[in-house]
Formats: C-alpha cells, structure tokens, sequence
C-alpha cells in the first residue's frame, strides 16, 4: 500500500509568511517567464522571418485560444484551491481522489474542446473581423495548435497540482527546459526548413508535450499521492462538484475575459495591419509585466488555501499585506524598465515605424497604471484561495464588460486608436474598488469547503 503522505511539500500553515510566500512565488515567476520567452521568441520569429501580417495572425489567435480552452481551465483551478485546502487540513486521501478526478476530466473535456476549436476557428476569427490578408495564416496556426491541446492541458494539470500541495520549483525546471526546446524548433522548422507559421504552431505544440511527459514522469516517480494513474482511476462526484464550484467561476470569467478580448480586438482591426501588430506586440511585451503580479496572487492563493483549512484568518491577512509588497514592489521596477526600454522592445518584433509608435504609446500608458492592477489582482488572488471564487469574476466581468470595452468604443471614436489603451486603466481602477470593498466586509472568512468547528 502506498504512504499517501506527499514527499516534502510546502505547508503554508507554519513558518514565516512573507518568506513562505516569496519562495514559493519566484519558481512560478521564473517558469512563466520562461513559458513568456518561448511565446515572444515564437512571436519575434515569426514576425522577422515571416512578416507582420504572420505577426498579426499569432497575436489574434491568443483570445481565441484562451476562449476555447477558459471554462476547462477554470476547473483545474477548482482543483488547486480544493487540494491545497485538503493538505492544509492533512487530509491526503481526498487530495488523491482529487487529482484522479481531475485528471479524467480533462482528459474528455480536451477532446471535445479540440474538436471544437478545430471546427470553428475560421468562424471565430472571421467573426473577429480580421482581415483577408492576415486570415489564412491565423487559421493554419490555430488549426495545429488545438491538434496538441491535450498537451497543454496535461501539463497546466499536473502543475496546478503540484502548486496545491506547495511545490512551485518542478514546474520551472520543466518549463525551463520546454522553452528551450520550442525556441530551437522554431528557427528549425521555420528558417531551416521553411514550413512558415505551420512550424511555429507545431513547435509550440511538440515543446508542450515534451513539459508534460516530463511532469509525469516526475510525479510518479516521487509522489504516490498526485502520480497520474491510467488504470482504475477514482472519480469522486461530490470533489468534482466542489472543483465546479470554486473553479467554475473562474472558468466563466476566463471565459468572458476571452470574449471581451475578442471584442476589444474587433475594435482594433477597424485600425488595419499595422495597429494588430502593435498591439500584438504590445500584449506580448506587457505579459512580462503581469508576471510577478499573477504569479505572488497565485501563491497568495495557495497560501489561503491551506490557511482557511485550520481557519488561520489572521495569518492570511497578514499574507495579503505581504503579498502585496512585494507584488507592487516588483510591479513598479519592471515597469519603469519597460517603459525605458520599450522602443528596443518593440523593434525585435518589428521595424515599421507605425507599428513602433502606436505600441510604444499603449506601453506607456499601461505601464503607468500596473500598480492598480497589481493591488486588484492580488486582492483576487485571497479571494479565490478563501473560496469566494464568484467574487472575482463578476468585478472581472464589471471591469471589462462594463467598463473597459465601452471605453475602448467611445474613446476610440474620438481619439482613434489612442483612446483603445485608455480603456484599460480605466477598467482596473473600478475593479479595484470594487475587490476592496469585498475585502473589507469580512464575507470571504466564511467560504472554506472545511468546516474547522
């Protein structure tokens, strides 16, 4: 019989808050930035050696990815939250029965979502308005990448998991290494052997799998606990309820978030080519500064998680306070050198001087008010680890739907597309508002699936 204790993890429920939460951050911090330079490496690539209606079609395919694949997403969520909150409370069996669940789960729901996002890609991007020019190469790319959408799913599964029982470093060095794998295959399938944007999507999706293989191999090797079982897995109906219902609503956020994000790109086509590629470059410039503000809100999360299984309310405060220290703290220092060096930036991507000019001016903005969104995401991240996970969808939902792309439309009109990267401060700051307030009623201190009684 196996020890279903899991070999050294992170308890989050003893030692030094900011320390624990720090540690545990950077590995996540450093594995996506790693998984950020295969993506800028695919993106600069492509638009160097391809040219910028490739670079176009990349960028477009990003909201359409994240559409098909959200409401999945969310559920792995779920699991993390339900995990770490199970090993806070020591309880290692249903942490078992969990990763079982989620396993067969995603298992089906990547096959459907594959069939799906394979059949209506052409719909969705046409529906997005993107022209004709850039059309036929988002279509090729988007087409390869559902084909290897299991990968994707596997891997963010295992690392979701690992991440709910406190280990954040194994990830990393998996990522570290996919990344490197993707870069190299991309310079061979494109400039070696001419595949066009094609070899960018399969080079992405082999480098995937390579990560995943890789986690397997390593979880059931160490951990008897979370090892990924194929034969009699257990699938237990009433945790797969509790992941629907903590990770639901992120998936439904995620999913509205993609959506919003495939409007707010219907507004910027009416632009043309150039303003595609600037605000694809842009967005993949501007993902390295979410980074350390995601990733402290995601260890944050873990953090209360375990925390709200023995009910420690006083130490999660205390690790909010800390959290977003350091969130903001690095937030500002990232963004100063982007803002500094944003023009370098953008010319890896492009040398059209449009393109430059209209990115550098989004970068700009963007990066003058990261702050806030570091405070709102931060507060977000308590929220979902506490299990209030409603909460931040709608104040997502309120600050996109509501506020941001109605901005993007009215300010747009008046201004041109200057007035699309004033839509985005603008959404965070009533988001803000909006988590604080939530915070303050003390109403999250009762959404534990545990009852500590």
């Amino acid at each position: 019989m196996h020890d279903l204790t899991p070999k050294p993890m992170k308890d989050f429920t003893l030692g030094h808050i900011a320390k624990n939460i720090f540690f545990f951050a950077v590995p996540m911090i450093l594995g996506n930035v790693f998984m950020q330079l295969y993506q800028f490496a695919d993106t600069v690539i492509v638009g160097r050696l391809i040219g910028k209606k490739a670079l176009a079609a990349v960028g477009s395919c990003t909201p359409v990815v994240f559409l098909t694949v959200a409401l999945v997403a969310g559920i792995g969520i779920g699991a993390s939250i339900v995990i770490s909150q199970y090993f806070g409370a020591k309880q290692f069996g249903n942490v078992r029965t969990t990763c079982d669940t989620l396993f067969l789960f995603l298992i089906v729901a990547s096959v459907v979502t594959s069939v799906i996002g394979i059949s209506m890609s052409g719909y969705i991007l046409k529906w997005i308005g993107l022209p004709d020019d850039v059309l036929p190469f988002a279509k090729s790319y988007l087409q390869i990448y559902f084909c290897g959408l299991i990968l994707l799913f596997g891997y963010n599964a295992v690392a979701a998991i690992l991440r709910g029982v406190g280990d954040s470093k194994t990830p990393l060095y998996f990522l570290i290494l996919s990344s490197v794998l993707n870069i190299i295959l991309d310079l061979v399938f494109i400039k070696n052997f001419g595949w066009g944007i094609e070899g960018a999507a399969w080079a992405t999706v082999l480098a995937q799998g390579f990560a995943f293989i890789l986690c397997v191999i390593y979880v059931n090797r160490t951990n008897p606990v979370i090892r990924v079982e194929l034969i009699r897995p257990k699938f237990s109906r009433s945790i797969f309820m509790q992941c629907i219902k903590l990770g639901l609503p992120a998936g439904l956020q995620q999913t509205f978030v993609a959506i919003g994000m495939l409007a707010l790109i219907g507004i910027v086509t009416k632009f043309g080519t150039d303003i595609i590629a600037a605000y694809v470059s842009v967005n993949r410039i501007d993902t390295f500064a979410a980074l350390p503000v995601m990733n402290f809100s995601a260890a944050l999360t873990t953090f209360v998680g375990q925390n709200m299984g023995p009910g420690n309310t006083e130490r999660i405060r205390q690790g909010l306070r800390s959290t977003l220290m350091m969130a903001v703290g690095t937030c500002i220092v990232v963004n100063l050198l982007i803002i500094i060096f944003g023009r370098a930036l953008l010319s890896l991507f492009s040398t059209d001087p449009m393109v430059i000019d209209a990115g550098y001016k989004l970068l700009v903005i963007i990066n003058s008010f990261y702050p806030v969104f570091a405070v709102m995401f931060v507060i977000n991240g308590l929220l979902r680890g506490a299990g209030a996970a409603i909460i931040p969808m709608l104040i997502t939902l309120l600050s996109l739907w509501l506020v941001r792309l109605p901005s993007a439309m009215v300010l747009s009109n008046f201004f041109g597309y200057e007035g699309l990267w004033w839509s985005y401060p603008t959404g965070w700051f009533v988001g803000l508002i909006c988590a604080l307030a939530y915070y303050f009623s003390g109403k999250w201190k009762n959404k534990g699936i545990i009852n500590t009684k």
